[in-house]
């Protein structure tokens, strides 16, 4: 079994040494599904949530969150970002939002939370948004796609 890179040899949480290794260009893609009712499905449609553009706004938060990830999650390096991308697919016949995010830097460490924080508070935004026309929002599946760059090498996803 691999050695848990954020621990140390007794066990406790450590944050990584990364200063040794060199800049290379990363880029890290994750998804999240949120799944809604009928009226909430349509007020996104049909840019009617009381709030406001609910993809806009929630494209928006995705992008910040990616910018603040190593203040969300505790042993995470603060990364400059080169871009996060965020988009959306929606699914009529399953009344499903798919949230993709990319995220790219050039830098010594890989920026999948980045992508991953994007994907989740895109979703959670989302949720805020239609929470007065639907309480039991699904938030669902959220995982790395595939991820470029560093040491390990490219990751893609088996039956995306």
């Amino acid at each position: 079994m691999s050695k848990l890179s954020h621990t140390d040899d007794d066990g406790r949480a450590r944050m990584v040494d990364v200063g040794n290794k060199d800049i290379t260009r990363r880029e890290a893609t994750a998804q999240v599904e949120v799944f809604l009712n009928d009226e909430a499905f349509t007020a996104v449609l049909k840019s009617k949530s009381k709030k406001g553009d609910v993809l806009g706004v929630a494209k928006v938060a995705g992008i910040q969150a990616a910018k603040k990830t190593s203040e969300l999650i505790p042993l995470c390096h603060q990364i400059p970002l080169d871009q996060v991308e965020i988009s959306f697919l929606i699914n009529e016949d399953k009344k499903m939002i798919v949230i993709k995010s990319t995220a790219r830097c050039s830098s010594r460490t890989g920026v999948e939370m980045e992508a991953l924080t994007a994907c989740s508070v895109a979703a959670l935004t989302i949720y805020d948004m239609l929470k007065a026309v639907q309480k039991d929002i699904s938030i669902s599946n959220l995982y790395l796609i595939e991820k470029k760059g560093g040491k390990s090498g490219e990751y893609v996803r088996k039956n995306t």
